[in-house]
This record gives C-alpha cells, structure tokens and sequence, in this order.
C-alpha cells in the first residue's frame, strides 16, 4: 500500500511539473489526458472518495494506537510501528488528494489561459478585419466625395450652359419678333404698294383715252 502511495504521489507530481514546465509537447499531452479524465467525473470521485475514507481511517488507527499509548504509559514496538505506517500512509494520502487538488487547479486555469489566447487571437484577427473594412470605408467615401463634387461641378456647368441657352433662345425668340415684325411691315408696304401701283394704272388708262379722244 506504501509503495502505491508513494508511486501515485511521485506521478502526481511530476504531472504537476508538466504543468508548471513547458517542454515540448508534453503539456499539451498531459492536458488533454486531465481532458479525458475529467470526462468520466464520477470514477475520479469514486477515487477521492475512497482516499477520503482511508486517510480517516488511518487517522482514527493512528488516534487509537496514541491513546492506548497513553493509557499504559508507552506504545509497544508492534504498535510503534503501526502508529508509523498509518502516519506515512495517511501523510500520503493527504499529499496525495492536496496534488491532485492542485492539478485540477492547474488544469481548468491552464485551459482558461488557452481559451483566452485563443479568443485573443480570434478578437486580434476580428479587429484587423475591422479596421480594414474601415479603411475600405474610408477609401470609399473619400472616392464618394470626390465623386459628389465632379458631379456638382457637372451640374454647375450644366446649370451655366442651360442659362447661356436660355439667353440665346431669348434672344433668338426677340430676333424672330423682330424679323417677324419686319415682315409685316414690309408686307404692309407691298400692300401700299400695290394700292398705289393700281391707283397710277387707272390714272394712265384715263390719260390715254382722254388723249385719243382729243385725237379724234
């Protein structure tokens, strides 16, 4: 039983070691080993129970051996050696459960630690990814101003290309009022014209027969 115990205290200490210590992959092997055994919960408590109950047991063996001890007024060899292998067995026993204790500590704050790097990692990459996709928008919107004032200055020179053409079709609308006018009035002369051109051909129609009626 001794020998057991101080095998299973050796195995847990060195395990402990490969916690604390980082070589080569042997941390990640024993941590994933603690992974599985975690797994199957109730034979790890199984264990620590039956420890539990032993190492009270011994500690009752050992009260019971002091105590005849005391009522004689010394311990015989027998019981003197009794007393010592209870002791070292319940010495290791409780070393043994404070080990493992320790290791479950270890194990879930090592797993913490790296899970935590993992999401920083995970959150480092996510940033970078924001902060490209800012610089994009960024990007974007300075090509989106720039942009915006092209086509305002293409509106603006719209704008003065539709007033020029405003202008010039005012003043063609005037010059067309204007040859528009001047048509009339030259049609009204041609008119007056005409009237006159008339009024002179009656007067020569009536000269002439005026002149061969004195003829005759």
């Amino acid at each position: 039983m001794t020998q057991l115990l101080f095998l299973v205290v050796f195995a847990e200490a060195f395990v402990a070691f490969l916690l604390m210590v980082k070589i080569g992959p042997l941390r990640e092997l024993v941590m994933n080993c603690l992974d599985q055994v975690k797994m199957r919960k109730g034979t790890v408590l199984t264990i620590a129970g039956t420890m539990s109950v032993i190492l009270f047991s011994n500690w009752i063996s050992i009260v019971k051996i002091q105590n005849k001890g005391a009522k004689i007024g010394t311990m015989t060899p027998m019981d003197q050696v009794l007393w010592r292998t209870h002791l070292l067995e319940a010495s290791l026993m409780g070393f043994s459960l404070y080990l493992g204790f320790l290791i479950d500590r270890m194990h879930r704050h090592l797993r913490k630690l790296i899970n935590l790097r993992k999401n920083g990692g995970s959150s480092k990459q996510e940033i970078e990814k924001l902060n490209k996709e800012k610089t994009e928008l960024q990007e974007n919107e300075r090509k989106a101003k720039e942009e915006i004032i092209r086509l305002k200055k293409e509106i603006s020179n719209l704008t003065e290309n539709l007033q020029k053409i405003k202008l010039e079709s005012k003043k063609k609308d005037e010059q067309v009022e204007t040859a528009e006018a001047h048509v009339t009035s030259l049609q009204k002369q041609s008119a007056d014209l005409l009237l006159e051109y008339d009024r002179l051909l009656e007067d020569n129609q009536l000269l002439q027969a005026k002149v061969l009626s004195y003829r005759g």
